[in-house]
């Protein structure tokens, strides 16, 4: 396995599979051409590669801040998960900002999902406090049923958490959580929920909204996620 910078178009054509094989394809991909010219002009394509296949990417372009990388997309092909090259692609992006002097990346994503909010905070120690009600509007593919609320994750890389986090393997003891921190609780599997109940996963939806949108209002941020409870952990500054 080896991750590296896409190059060429033909690699730019196999990373619009790859979203299509990941997301759906009703879902929007983004396009090579859009993808090569941005990475041309400051931003990150970077895949995980098995010999010439594409089992894995990231994505990210600069902001209007020279310190701070917009994280797009981050995808695996469903046969090659379990193998934790998400977490690589993050730790290679990292290094990648670092040595251009970006301290700063921030993403959405889906506050119901487990998975992400695993890697997200817990794995690579980013923080939340900010909550985006329907970011996208409606959407489709994978993310097809539920309005698309969305969490901005602010990925501090230079910050000791970001370090700590960055440097853990499994086997070594778990950088400690924050002490005193409030839960919040989302379901283990909202794909499984949706399947099954859509009313109740549309209630969690809501009232998770609810809940950390009056928290961020008061301080509270989101500063590690207990993977056994599926819970955010918040406290403030």
């Amino acid at each position: 396995m080896i991750i590296r910078d896409l190059s060429g178009m033909e690699e730019f054509f196999k990373a619009e599979q790859l979203q299509r094989d990941v997301w759906g394809v009703d879902d929007t991909e983004d396009p090579a051409d859009l993808m090569m010219v941005i990475q041309n002009e400051g931003g990150l394509v970077a895949g995980a590669f098995e010999g010439e296949r594409l089992v894995g990417y990231v994505f990210g372009f600069p902001t209007r801040e020279t310190t701070v990388q917009h994280s797009h997309r981050l995808a695996v092909h469903p046969d090659a998960r379990g193998r934790s090259l998400a977490l690589r692609l993050k730790r290679y992006q990292r290094e990648w900002c670092l040595a251009r002097g970006i301290t700063l990346v921030r993403w959405t994503f889906d506050p119901l999902r487990h998975t992400n909010a695993n890697l997200n905070i817990a794995r690579l120690g980013a923080e939340v406090s900010t909550y985006h009600p329907d970011y996208y509007g409606v959407m489709k593919g994978i993310n097809a049923g539920l309005p698309s609320d969305r969490l901005r994750a602010d990925w501090h890389l230079a910050s000791d958490r970001a370090k700590a986090r960055a440097a853990w393997e499994p086997g070594q003891p778990k950088p400690s959580a924050p002490k005193d921190a409030l839960p919040v609780t989302i379901p283990p599997d909202l794909d499984r929920l949706l399947g099954e109940d859509y009313q109740s996963a549309l209630a969690a939806r809501l009232n998770l909204r609810e809940r950390l949108m009056q928290m961020f209002s008061e301080g509270y941020i989101i500063r590690d996620y207990d993977v056994a409870a599926t819970s955010y952990l918040l406290s403030k500054a």
